[in-house]
């Protein structure tokens, strides 16, 4: 009896490392498209005029909506670049599970109006260095019409996953955002516009 209860368990435990090893591999594999992807989007990334008019439509206008612009079959709002990261990302218009497999995706606002909220994965490539930023750390965003934005981190909150008004509440011009390993958490970046 006991030979037959030690070899259900070495059973089980062998079901259990594979099953471990299945979905290492399935999440590396995923990752590894979710950046293919992103670089897609990136090497398809249209032309956006360098010179902007001396007063930009979005001062002028904060309430409009950011321009979007179809970029390999995706509808983008533009870039954020993230210097110390060494990231350069496109950003999906609007945000859906599917979408977030391609690349970061705006959650809700928008940089005219200083609430934008972008979330993203935390694939090696997206967000997953995002725990690495630290107070003063420069984010740029740049639209569609070429208009940049420099921000700068000045906070870094751990939030619960169901604390969706606190994600997009507050006083801040961008938040990021992406779920620790396991989902339990999200680290959010906090960051306010820096006038240049």
């Amino acid at each position: 009896m006991r030979n037959k209860v030690g070899t259900i368990f070495t059973i089980l435990g062998l079901l259990l490392i594979v099953a471990a090893l299945s979905i290492t591999i399935y999440n590396i594999y995923d990752e590894n498209r979710a950046e293919e992807a992103a670089n897609e989007l990136l090497d398809h990334w249209p032309d956006i005029p360098k010179d902007t008019p001396d007063i930009p439509d979005y001062i002028l206008d904060p309430t409009m909506d950011m321009p979007t612009k179809m970029v390999n079959g995706v509808e983008c709002i533009g870039q954020l670049e993230i210097p110390v990261l060494n990231l350069k990302l496109p950003i999906i218009s609007e945000w859906s599970y599917p979408k977030l497999r391609i690349a970061p995706c705006r959650f809700s606002g928008s940089a005219y109006l200083n609430n934008l909220v972008i979330a993203a994965h935390n694939y090696r490539r997206q967000f997953a260095s995002l725990k690495e930023l630290r107070s003063r750390d420069q984010v740029f965003f740049i639209d569609m019409a070429g208009n940049t934005f420099r921000y700068q981190v000045v906070d870094i909150e751990i939030l619960n996953p169901t604390d969706v008004e606190k994600m997009v509440s507050g006083n801040w011009d961008l938040t990021l955002f992406t779920c620790t390993i396991g989902g339990q958490t999200r680290i959010t970046i906090r960051c306010n516009r820096v006038d240049e």
